[in-house]
Order: structure tokens, then sequence, then C-alpha cells
């Protein structure tokens, strides 16, 4: 099996990061770059195509446990969905729905849908949130794990909010619209997409998990992800009606308590954090602590 490492996730490429995490030669991927499958579209725009087309897809283990993988590389066109990239995680869903691992793990790194694909990339989006929920109701937990360069923006932000639970690291950002969209549409006085501060604490790890929106806050290591992994197959949801209800009536009751808040850190302070301030500042250890000490409020686990 293959030993947990300091390799930093925010740092390492899609195949580092699966080669990391599951146990060692357990991999075996689907697709691969020696079949050249590629976008058939970009070079109509003239720009460079990848072998894998930015996303890993195969299956492997985790300590001894059957698991299918797909991991997103954010350096190629910012892990963008387009036909193939899109194809490839559609068609991962829907083999473990046939083959049923113990799990689904979906490495996040991605800004969203590539502009020069963009119908067949909101298709993809479409067609994986519904494998998703396929595999759900199979009983078959899906685990995102979103820390990378270009975190989980647009559709991947959607695909995020349908799985079983989600890990993210102090890198990570969780949103549908990204800050430079926002800015483009509503302008700079409505949101500052320069201003790197509030990005984070609207869009990053520790605001996900403190409202909610995330499961497990780990270190910025492939080992953290892999120890959060490992716990939330274990925890993961039932996917019923009731389960969905109580998700709608949380929701709910977020908008109602905080819908009229400016800021993270107001929505922070009225959680029960008497710093909110020194949130951003705080290394992992002390954010569990102050999680711990929250218990009840609305950073619980979806």
């Amino acid at each position: 099996m293959s030993a947990p490492t300091a390799l930093s996730w925010y740092e390492a490429s899609a195949r580092q990061r699966i080669a990391a995490l599951l146990d060692a030669g357990t991999f075996a991927e689907f697709v691969g770059p020696e079949e050249r499958v590629m976008s058939p579209h970009l070079p109509l725009f003239d720009l460079p195509r990848a072998f894998d087309d930015g996303i890993v897809v195969g299956a492997g283990r985790l300590d001894g446990r059957p698991v299918h993988v797909a991991a997103q590389e954010g350096r190629f066109m910012g892990g963008a969905f387009g036909e193939v990239h899109g194809a490839k995680l559609v068609g991962l869903l829907r083999a473990a729905l046939a083959e049923k691992p113990d799990a689904v793990l979906i490495l996040f790194d991605t800004g969203g849908v590539r502009l020069q694909e963009a119908n067949a990339g909101e298709t993809a989006i479409a067609e994986a949130m519904r494998a998703v929920a396929d595999l759900r109701r199979a009983g078959i937990p899906v685990i995102g794990l979103i820390g990378g360069r270009a975190g989980a923006f647009g559709g991947g932000g959607l695909i995020a909010g349908t799985c079983s639970r989600l890990a993210v690291s102090e890198g990570g950002r969780i949103a549908v619209s990204g800050p430079e969209v926002i800015e483009t549409n509503k302008g700079a006085e409505e949101f500052d997409s320069k201003d790197r501060a509030l990005v984070w604490r609207t869009m990053g790890g520790k605001h996900r998990r403190l409202t909610g929106g995330a499961d497990a806050f780990c270190d910025d290591t492939v080992a953290a992800f892999r120890e959060a992994a490992l716990r939330l197959i274990g925890a993961a949801p039932a996917f019923d009606l009731a389960t969905l209800e109580a998700e709608q009536a949380r929701l709910t009751a977020r908008l109602d308590r905080f819908g009229a808040c400016r800021d993270a850190t107001e929505i922070w302070a009225r959680l029960g954090v008497n710093d909110p301030a020194a949130v951003p500042g705080l290394a992992t250890r002390a954010f569990d602590a102050l999680l711990a000490g929250l218990e009840g409020t609305t950073h619980d686990a979806r």
C-alpha cells in the first residue's frame, strides 16, 4: 500500500496526486495518453492539445478498498470541461455504476467549461451530475477532493455539490461563478477579484467548511487528503427523500440566518467565532479546534 506522503496537493499534478493517494501499483488508467484521445476542437482555435485532455480516469485501491478515480489537471486549460474531458468523467461514473467499487473519488481542479467547447462541456456537466446521483442512489459514495490551483468553479462546483462528501484544503475554493466572472458582470465594486483575501474568505476552504459546504478541512498534503477520503467514505449519508429534505431545510435555514451578511466575517461571528478576523491565519489544528468548539452550528456535515 502507498505510504502517506507530505507531497503538496496544490503543487502536484493530477497524475502525481493519484499515484500518491492510492495504494502503490494499483492504479489502472482508462483511456490513457497512449490512445491519444484529444479534443477535436482546440486546433480550430490554434490552441495546443493534451494527450489526456486534462483529466485522468481509472481504477485502483485505497487502503485495500476498490475505488474509481478521476483527477482533473488544472495546469491544462485550467482543468476546464470540453467534449473529451467531460466524456471521460461521465464514462468513469457510469462504469462505476456497473462495476460497483466501494467509492468513487473525484479530484477536482477546474475553472469550469471551456468557452471553445461550451455546449459539449455543459452537457457533460449535466450528465455527470445525473451519474453522481445514480451512484449515490445505488449506495456508492462519491467523494470530492478539492485543493488544486483551479479550485472547483462553474460546472465543477455544481458537480461537487452533488457529491456525498467533500474535503477541501486552504488552497481549495468552491463556487459556481469565479471571482473574475463576477467582477466582469457586476464590477469591481461588487466583487474585486484582485482582493485575494476577499476571494478566499468568500469561496475558500475554511469558509466552506464553516458554513457546511465541505465536510473535512485538510492540510495541503496528499496524506491529509487520503486520510480524509477514507474517513468520508465511511461517513457518506444515505441518498433518499429524507436526506434531501433535511439538506433543503438546512440550506433554507442558512439563507435565513446569513442572507443579510455582507462579508464572511459577519457569518463567522454569527456562528459564534469570537475573533473572526483571525480565522484566515489559523493552522489546520487550530481550525479543527475552532470547529469542535462550534459543535451544533451550521458547519456540521451536510
